[in-house]
């Protein structure tokens, strides 16, 4: 509370918006040289997205005049996302180390009583939720969409004696469809 009466942020609060800018500038690079041609466009917004919210969160450190001492994060070793269903894998690994990140700032502000940094945040926690349901959701559809391609390229079962085998036939014949969660109604 101290450091609330000074107009300074928590030297725990500090170090954990330093760290969350630099995974912003971190990600959004990294989702910027996605190839996945499904999807990018959509990586291109998020990686405006992301170097957005890291400057925000930089402009905070500079209110409290704070130092901002970004640290350096290690590029994953994957040079080629792949295919769509690859590149949304990393970019939900991506996401979810971010939402970690945000969660533990989150709780560092609340322990330290910094009600400012908190409301602050909220709008990022909110972000967050959404793009993460948002990448699930396309996850879980391509998923479903590579499984009903599989099974199309399958021949089908011939029926045998047993009056089961049809069963498994019609089952095997259905092609998912999307999940049924819908998709939020602004992803970032």
């Amino acid at each position: 509370m101290a450091s609330q009466a000074k107009g300074l942020l928590s030297e725990e609060c500090r170090d954990a918006i330093n760290r969350i800018a630099s995974y912003e500038l971190h990600a959004c690079y990294y989702i910027e040289d996605s190839e996945a041609p499904t999807f990018h466009t959509f990586f291109q917004d998020q990686a405006d997205v992301k170097r957005e919210h890291a400057k925000q969160f930089i402009k905070y450190l500079r209110k409290y005049k704070c130092t901002i001492c970004l640290p350096v994060i290690k590029r994953p070793d994957l040079d080629n996302w792949g295919t769509g269903k690859q590149a949304l894998l990393s970019a939900v690994q991506l996401e979810n180390e971010l939402n970690e990140l945000l969660q533990d700032l989150k709780a560092s502000a609340s322990r330290n009583r910094e009600t400012n940094l908190l409301r602050f945040m909220k709008k990022f926690l909110d972000e967050q939720t959404r793009n993460l349901s948002y990448l699930e959701y396309q996850l879980n559809y391509q998923m479903d969409l590579e499984k009903s391609t599989q099974s199309e390229g399958q021949p089908e079962n011939v029926a045998g004696p047993s009056g089961t085998a049809g069963q498994e036939t019609e089952s095997a014949g259905n092609s998912p469809s999307p999940p049924a969660q819908k998709v939020p109604k602004s992803a970032p």
